[in-house]
């Protein structure tokens, strides 16, 4: 029965034992077929012929397990041991009776350079500057550099201050330290800075300066600078007799002077205060 269910090629083998040896025709044939299947790659499926013609391809039919397990062989597992090398411990060295030597001292950075001058009033009243600083900063208005606005206010220009700071500390030596953002209005900035001269916190002042479209703004922020300055150097003395009301009148009564004007373009006519070395300006004339 074995030999019918071979494909043609094993079918023709059989027949060959067959008569070959006839008496043992059965033995042979059904040896010659176990030793093909065992050397067959073991499988679970068994191919069946089917009634179709043979250029179909075969079906398979599923194997038991237990059917497969039989004509396959396992290789038995030895366990393979790794031996570890027994480790020594290294002996410890005996104690040289001479102490460590000091580790070398870290290296702390300048104390300013943590400092968040945005809210920091480091340094405030520590300490006063020397002699000569003081007689720079103290020092009284020459007044030729005094200026007079049209509405009679005298004040000494920016650019004036900073050159007695400079003289003062050195250029380098102090800087306007922002204390929050550019606030705009709508015909208005400010912003408010801090005075730092040499590491300390000396005086905080908010500037403020006009502006009359959006491309001015930036020019106005710039403005708003100088004029917080202006007012920062007032804790340092710089100046102090623009704020001097007996000062203000005096030298109104002897370097100032009244004149009637009128505007270019919308022929307004007022007065105006110039200084007595002053002529009057664009947009104004004499009326």
């Amino acid at each position: 029965m074995a030999s019918r269910s071979l494909p043609p090629l094993r079918g023709a083998a059989s027949r060959c034992l067959r008569l070959a040896t006839p008496h043992g025709q059965t033995q042979v044939s059904s040896l010659s077929a176990r030793s093909f299947v065992s050397a067959s790659k073991p499988s679970y499926y068994a191919q069946t012929p089917t009634s179709s013609s043979s250029s179909s391809s075969p079906s398979y039919a599923p194997r038991s397990p237990a059917s497969a397990s039989k004509t396959t062989t396992t290789a038995s597992k030895t366990p393979t041991s790794t031996a570890t090398p027994t480790s020594t411990r290294t002996p410890v060295p005996p104690t040289s009776g001479q102490p460590l030597p000091d580790a070398a001292e870290a290296t702390t950075s300048s104390p300013d350079a943590a400092i968040d001058w945005r809210q920091s009033f480091h340094g405030l009243g520590e300490s006063s500057f020397g002699p000569e600083v003081a007689q720079i900063l103290q020092a009284r208005l020459d007044p030729d550099d005094i200026e007079v606005k049209p509405d009679g206010i005298i004040y000494l220009p920016e650019i004036k201050y900073r050159r007695i700071l400079n003289a003062a500390f050195g250029p380098g030596g102090w800087g306007l330290a922002p204390r929050g953002e550019l606030t705009v209005h709508e015909r208005l900035v400010t912003r408010e800075y801090a005075l730092i001269v040499q590491g300390r916190f000396v005086g905080q002042a908010r500037g403020e300066q006009q502006y009359f479209s959006e491309e001015g703004i930036s020019t106005a922020a710039e403005g708003c600078k100088s004029n917080a300055l202006m007012r920062c150097c007032k804790d340092l003395g710089i100046a102090s007799e623009l704020w001097d009301p007996r000062f203000i009148r005096k030298f109104m009564k002897q370097y100032a002077y009244q004149q009637w004007v009128e505007h270019v373009t919308t022929k307004k006519k007022k007065q105006i205060w110039l200084r007595k070395d002053d002529e009057v300006r664009y947009p104004f004339k004499k009326s």
